[in-house]
């Protein structure tokens, strides 16, 4: 079997009670068959124009030859290295893909400026730039990060004497204004099927046109999911994906938060793909279902929170069971073909049970438009309400700050979380000098006992942020910021990408905290790598 399910204990009595249901409605042929009115009236004309990741087995495969007659092209005129520009839907799957095939990509979804720098120069065992071609990806072609990085290796390009639509390809809609402007230049465009929204876009031309150009088998990524296409298809209660709809989204009360572990199995990445899927599909309305992605040591599956439900990534379900128990948990396991697939047609099917469209993002637009705001003002960075040890602190209500210690400041934090909470922690910062930052998570899920996330900014913003501002308003948000030296002009345009990112996390910020009034923390490390240790000391 490609994908295989296993539950017990009480989520297997949830299955068992929301099972039949879901067979009778014949939702999973009505997803098949293109049935737009399954999520109601309200979101008939947008699930119309967004089902087409039914059909993107067959309706990928001609782009095969093309993407592997291109890397073979381009390995051909010595160029190795794949960089792919892209946010979100764009970024993640074909992250997965590469990781789980040990193939090198290098993710650029962040406007971070050492990020940006690191991807354009390179190292010298994966080679630089001149060994280097760019992937721009972005479904609407006016994503104002993926822009930014087009722009600035156009510009790293010819200084090096390259042409650069030798070296940057464009994956978009076509029509798009990045469709459009690609073929006047004179660049190779890859188009990928416009109903198809970017996050259930894995196996469109988002997710196999830098895959494929990094050197992944894509012809067999497709064979993996069309193993996979009758079993989903079909109203019965084997269909996995209507089992594993049942198990995250139904149940009173519904467990709305989901704990992701990976756990043995050969797939790299799984959990930061499933996040954006779920969060972004169903966190709108005042409800939805947040991922949260574990290690399989992490404080949550000590305290079992009765809000959370563990889903363990394995590589044989129901031997790993008989193995390990792990009563109460689900267990999945399959090729990654598969589980692309399967979450997919759960997702859909889990919006239709919380009664809300899985095909909009209605509040991604918000910190978008603040970000906008701040970068055309261009303000003053706010005051902080006290800097100490190097660390300024910024807080949306004064009286997270009155202990005048980062610790006093997250225990407020924390307190302010209901008893059904959870904590985001948003790092804006060049990850490849601070990826130790990630466990942060581990000591503030400890520390204030609830379910914590972490996103790396902005790149959450096309993910997780839906969830925080259309979700469940029972979120607490600590952000951490950077203060670097280093900075890069994007050229064509009037801010740097530090100034961006700044414009970013601040805007996101204020919409959190004006526009939906929840608590807000912001942490500004000047001296990064001397200050990380303090803030983890803090956190404990």
């Amino acid at each position: 079997m490609s994908f295989d399910i296993h539950v017990s204990g009480r989520v297997k009595s949830v299955v068992d009670e929301t099972l039949p249901g879901l067979v009778a409605s014949l939702v999973a042929s009505g997803i098949t068959a293109g049935d737009a009115s399954l999520w109601g009236p309200d979101a008939e004309s947008e699930a119309s124009k967004r089902l087409g990741w039914v059909q993107a087995v067959s309706v990928s495969r001609p782009l095969v030859g093309e993407i592997v007659a291109l890397h073979d092209e381009l390995r051909a005129r010595g160029v190795t290295r794949v960089v792919l520009a892209g946010m979100g839907g764009s970024s993640l799957a074909p992250e997965v893909i590469a990781q789980t095939a040990g193939v090198p990509l290098v993710i650029l979804d962040s406007t971070a400026p050492g990020q940006v720098l690191a991807a354009i120069d390179g190292d010298s065992e994966a080679g630089g730039l001149a060994q280097t071609v760019l992937v721009v990806s972005s479904k609407s072609g006016s994503t104002v990060e993926t822009d930014s990085a087009k722009r600035t290796f156009e510009a790293a390009f010819r200084d090096l004497g390259i042409d650069p639509t030798e070296r940057i390809v464009i994956v978009t809609d076509p029509g798009s204004p990045l469709d459009q402007s690609g073929r006047a230049d004179g660049y190779r465009v890859f188009n990928a099927d416009p109903e198809v929204g970017g996050r259930y876009s894995a196996l469109t031309a988002f997710g196999l046109v830098p895959a494929g150009l990094a050197g992944v088998d894509i012809g067999e990524l497709l064979d993996e999911a069309e193993a996979t296409l009758l079993e989903v298809a079909v109203d019965s209660p084997e269909n996995p994906a209507l089992v594993l709809a049942a198990a995250i989204a139904g149940g009173t009360p519904r467990r709305d938060k989901l704990g992701l572990v990976t756990d043995g199995t050969h797939i790299v990445g799984l959990p930061d793909w499933i996040e954006q899927l779920i969060a972004e599909s169903t966190g709108k309305q005042g409800t939805g279902i947040l991922p949260v992605v574990l290690l399989p040591v992490s404080p949550e599956l000590d305290s079992r929170p009765d809000d959370l439900q563990i889903v363990r990534l394995v590589d044989e379900a129901a031997a790993f069971h008989l193995r390990e128990r792990h009563e109460g948990e689900i267990l999945v396991s399959g090729s990654l073909g598969a589980q692309f697939m399967v979450w997919e047609y759960a997702t859909a099917i889990a919006g239709r049970m919380l009664g809300i469209n899985p095909f909009d993002q209605p509040d991604v637009e918000s910190a978008k438009t603040a970000a906008r705001g701040l970068l055309d003002a261009r303000p003053e960075p706010s005051e902080p309400a006290f800097t100490v040890d190097g660390v300024e602190v910024r807080v949306s209500d004064p009286a997270l700050a009155t202990s005048g210690t980062v610790a006093g400041v997250l225990d407020a934090l924390w307190a302010q979380l209901p008893a059904d909470g959870y904590v985001s922690i948003q790092a804006y910062v060049n990850r490849l000098d601070l990826p130790q930052l990630q466990g942060l998570r581990e000591l503030v899920a400890a520390d204030s006992g609830r379910p914590t996330t972490f996103g790396w900014g902005p790149r959450f913003l096309h993910s997780t942020g839906q969830y925080h501002k259309g979700g469940p308003a029972t979120g607490v948000y600590l952000q951490i910021l950077e203060q670097t030296d280093v900075d890069l002009e994007i050229p064509g345009r009037p801010f740097t990408f530090g100034q961006l990112i700044q414009a970013q996390a601040a805007g996101d910020a204020s919409v959190l905290a004006d526009g939906h009034g929840r608590p807000v923390v912001t942490l500004t490390l000047t001296d990064p790598q001397a200050e990380v240790l303090s803030l983890f000391e803090a956190a404990q």
